[in-house]
């Protein structure tokens, strides 16, 4: 067993449903929601790297982040997680204490990104005044720790700082860095009181194994049952070494092909009948002929049918 906490599981980081004059397709959210939580998802981070968050206005965030609180009784113990951090303090408090108002589990918060020079001092009081301001008791904030894209991440004393201020509220955080080496360096250090949820499928198995909590991921709004089936294995003390390996090639697929946004969408649509959401510029979508080669590999990556 691996962890308990109420934030450990399976999460999509989700694709948003767009119509393709750029606004948000409210009428399938219900559609996206039943799709994620029938295929072995704990729960959906909306607004994500993969939600191309940074493409959405306050207002296009609460509009969307509305819209699927008004479902989730169709999902019954489906998790909602928010992502709210933006390089603005005030409406990163702002999205925040929305998503908690809302009912929303947890948030997934970037480091005030366009700040790249900023240090340990000043991001700590920065995320002392998002949990103060925004944060209540029993309601948890993850950091969003991606330093390839965002450009400025927390550092091990940083994370430190903040558990030790919050035990509570700063629950720990989403781990989009994909190095192995922070997997086991964070198991090493916190245990399984802090919840690291790594964004790279191909090391689930790896950060389970040191303690992680799960994942959300790109690839999990395609790929959950199989990762579904490595978080159940390693939770059970069992070897997932055999899904691990599968998830691992259908992982560095979809590499192949980025950004996930477009290819994720565009496979959703082909593999399973959802449909076809738009991206927002300036991502662009994939030609069909480009899809069709990125099924047929994912395909053959599945094992045979009794």
């Amino acid at each position: 067993m691996t962890s308990t906490h109420p934030l450990a599981g399976v999460y999509a980081a989700a694709v948003t449903p767009l119509k393709h004059d750029s606004t948000l397709d409210l009428e399938s959210v219900p559609v996206l929601l039943r799709f994620l939580a029938s295929r072995g998802c704990h729960g959906a981070l909306f607004f994500g790297t993969t939600g191309e968050g940074p493409s959405f206005s306050p207002s296009e965030r609460e509009t969307l982040l509305r819209s699927v609180r008004a479902y989730r009784n169709i999902v019954p113990g489906f998790r909602l997680l928010a992502g709210t951090g933006t390089p603005s303090l005030s409406e990163t408090i702002d999205l925040t204490k929305l998503a908690f108002d809302l009912g929303y589990e947890a948030v997934v918060v970037l480091p005030p990104y366009y700040f790249r020079k900023a240090t340990d001092d000043g991001l700590f009081n920065w995320f002392s005044e998002v949990i103060r301001k925004a944060v209540p008791f029993g309601k948890y904030l993850l950091g969003y720790h991606f330093p390839d894209v965002a450009g400025i991440g927390f550092s091990l004393e940083l994370l430190a700082r903040l558990k030790d201020s919050f035990p509570s509220q700063f629950a720990g955080i989403k781990d989009s860095s994909h190095d192995p080496a922070l997997a086991s360096a964070l198991g090493k250090k916190f245990g399984s009181d802090f919840v690291a949820l790594t964004g790279t499928d191909s090391y689930l198995q790896l950060a389970m194994q040191n303690k992680a909590a799960g994942c959300i991921t790109a690839a999990a709004n395609l790929i959950s049952p199989d990762l579904r089936e490595i978080w159940d294995l390693t939770q059970a003390g069992r070897d997932a070494s055999e899904a691990q390996a599968r998830v691992t090639r259908q992982r560095h697929i979809l590499e192949e092909y980025p950004p996930f946004p477009p290819t994720l969408k565009a496979l959703m649509r082909r593999m399973h009948g959802l449909p076809r959401w738009a991206v927002k510029p300036p991502l662009e979508e994939l030609p069909d002929e480009l899809a069709q080669i990125v099924e047929a590999k994912l395909n053959a990556e599945q094992p045979p049918s009794d």
